[in-house]
């Protein structure tokens, strides 16, 4: 059993709260308008980021993706080609295949259509599912990430490992689980989305307020 949540980190967390909650209101207002007014491929390029993601560092994938962005490989370029491209991702060639992979899964008649699969899909968990089921290299932490920096990020949770860290340290889960299962991810989820329930700071903005505590930036 779990003590309480400590009061001490908590406390801190509100003194943090209350210096950046604009920018993170306005840093998800931002998210969100990548699906109200973005272009397709300004979805893919979130996408393809959340595929670089793991074990990687976040500016590294995204400088990533932005150069395959202007080199025109994000839509055109080769499994060969991407992966020369992003020599500074981790497990390159995979992600690289993974990119390709995902490409061929959004096009329709040669376009990237995120949006029409998605909107097929009542809600974010149901997009959640689908994406982990057919998204290679997309697990629960990418596909909940990526739904988040495109709007749809309610009721959900980034548990990567600042956020697990966070989690131990205010008692929210006993410890930080070496394997992460797709029931321990959402059993955890539970408790996350509980804790920011009880704190009063919505479960959204808790994980890029637990992301600045531990980076000291808002990013993505």
């Amino acid at each position: 059993m779990c003590p309480s949540y400590s009061e001490k980190i908590v406390a801190r967390l509100f003194e943090i709260y209350r210096d950046i909650e604009h920018n993170i209101s306005q840093r998800l207002a931002e998210f969100k308008s990548i699906w109200e007014n973005g272009s397709e491929e300004d979805l893919f390029k979130e996408l393809v980021f959340c595929v670089f993601t793991p074990q990687s560092n976040a500016h590294i994938c995204w400088d990533a993706v932005n150069m395959l962005h202007d080199s025109d490989l994000l839509i055109q370029g080769s499994e060969k080609r991407i992966a020369q491209q992003i020599n500074n991702v981790r497990f390159r060639y995979t992600k690289a295949r993974n990119v390709v992979l995902a490409r061929k899964l959004f096009q329709i008649d040669g376009e990237i259509c995120i949006r029409s699969h998605l909107r097929k899909l009542s809600n974010n968990y149901k997009m959640r599912e689908w994406l982990v089921r057919n998204v290679h290299g997309i697990g629960y932490k990418e596909a909940s990430h990526f739904l988040r920096n495109i709007g749809f990020g309610d009721n959900i949770a980034i548990l990567d490992r600042h956020i697990l860290k966070n989690l131990v340290n205010l008692y929210v889960i006993a410890e930080n689980p070496k394997f992460m299962s797709h029931k321990r991810y959402l059993e955890i989820e539970r408790k996350m989305l509980k804790f920011a329930e009880k704190i009063g700071i919505p479960a959204i903005e808790l994980d890029l307020l637990l992301w600045f505590k531990e980076k000291g930036e808002i990013f993505k």
